[in-house]
């Protein structure tokens, strides 16, 4: 056969066990795994979805961390980490034999299931736990499809085999009974762990996990997985322009916002502007032209509401007149700003001093009622 097609895993796998061949043949995918396969048989099947022997063995309590770690050092380059264990007591071969075959069934659903996917054949690979047991492939089919169909008939959605757990906020109804391996399950699932992550984290086997959360999910106890579409790319709608537009491109010059630099001084007896001022020279007159009155320029034609520009004094240098600076502010009352008079301290009932109450009353600004005025000053006069 070919080293690597696309097809039916299942079929692949009569064909090799067919052809009574020696290897593991690989399948790659979501969620992917392994079968590997002596003289034709199948003798182990592992999956990312599904916990190993070695999971299922030290998660349940069965063998200690570093017994197992010790096996898989002494029996891994030999293929005999399953006959070590047997040898040194620490399991029997009842034991190992049901614990590959739970492990092995588990893994071929999640390899053999799939309807389509790339495959590739090892030739010669062997699994290191070793020939532990052998299962006829069409065994092993016959399985997977009673297992599917099994779990169709609880709810039918496989999204949920490998899809994170997510439990629901709000019961869907008043009264649920649950099982003590259900609750179980949703005490466990924080919206992050997938169904093979909860197996080993509970030392459960993955088909019977999977079973527990479909019925969970026919239920409404679990929220069901959304499908999301990876191949179209997602765009990110920008909010639309407000107000005015800004153009782009700027005329050359000073940035917006930037300190005008002044203009460097210019000497006396030269003309800032090297090129020759036409408005200032006029050609010469002809001479039969020369006696004859000037006539005036005809204007321009202007609009109806035209009005007459503005004529500006020139310097002798052929600038401008600078504006002249803004007249002070009339005088307004005496003592109120900056340049009030300071009075000495007095005591209470004194006059006011003869320079000051000889003095004339500010200028009265124009709007103000003169009878309102005559009336406080009189009334001021008498306090005194």
């Amino acid at each position: 056969m070919a080293a690597t097609r696309t097809a039916a895993p299942g079929d692949l796998l009569t064909q090799v066990t067919g052809e009574r061949q020696t290897g593991a043949l690989v399948v790659s995918g979501q969620p992917g795994g392994a079968v590997y396969v002596f003289e034709g048989r199948i003798i182990y099947a592992e999956s990312p979805a599904a916990p190993g022997v070695g999971e299922l063995l030290t998660s349940s309590g069965r063998l200690a961390g570093r017994t197992w770690q010790s096996a898989l050092d002494l029996g891994t380059s030999t293929a005999r980490v399953g006959r070590i264990l047997v040898e040194q007591g620490h399991l029997t071969q009842g034991e190992l034999e049901l614990c590959v075959l739970g492990a092995t069934y588990d893994a071929a659903y999640f390899v053999l299931s799939q309807p389509a996917a790339t495959v590739d054949f090892l030739p010669g690979a062997t699994h290191w736990l070793g020939a532990v047991v052998h299962i006829d492939a069409a065994a092993v089919g016959r399985e997977v499809r009673r297992r599917v169909a099994l779990l169709d008939d609880i709810f039918p959605n496989p999204r949920i085999d490998t899809a994170p757990v997510i439990p629901v906020t709000r019961a869907p109804r008043e009264r649920i009974s649950l099982t003590a391996r259900q609750w179980e399950l949703l005490v466990h699932a924080d919206g992050q762990r997938t169904p093979g992550d909860l197996a080993l984290l509970l030392g459960r086997a993955g088909y019977a996990t999977i079973q527990e959360l479909r019925r969970l999910a026919a239920l409404g106890m679990i929220e069901l997985p959304v499908v999301r579409a990876t191949e179209a790319p997602e765009f990110v709608r920008l909010p639309q322009p407000r107000g005015a537009a800004v153009p782009v491109t700027r005329p050359p010059g000073n940035p917006p916002g930037a300190p005008v630099s002044p203009a460097p001084p210019v000497p006396a007896g030269r003309n800032p502007d090297p090129a020759p001022d036409r408005r200032r020279t006029a050609p010469p007159e002809p001479a039969h032209d020369r006696g004859r009155p000037a006539q005036p320029e005809p204007a321009q034609s202007r609009g109806p509401t035209a009005q007459p520009e503005p004529t500006q004094s020139r310097g002798p240098t052929g600038q401008p007149d600078p504006m002249p600076p803004p007249s002070p502010p009339p005088p307004g009352d005496h003592n109120t700003g900056l340049n009030r008079p300071r009075l000495a301290r007095r005591k209470p009932g004194a006059k006011l001093p003869k320079e000051i109450a000889a003095a004339e009353s500010p200028p009265v600004h124009q709007g103000t009622d003169e009878v309102l005025l005559k009336r406080i000053r009189t009334a001021l006069r008498a306090l005194r």
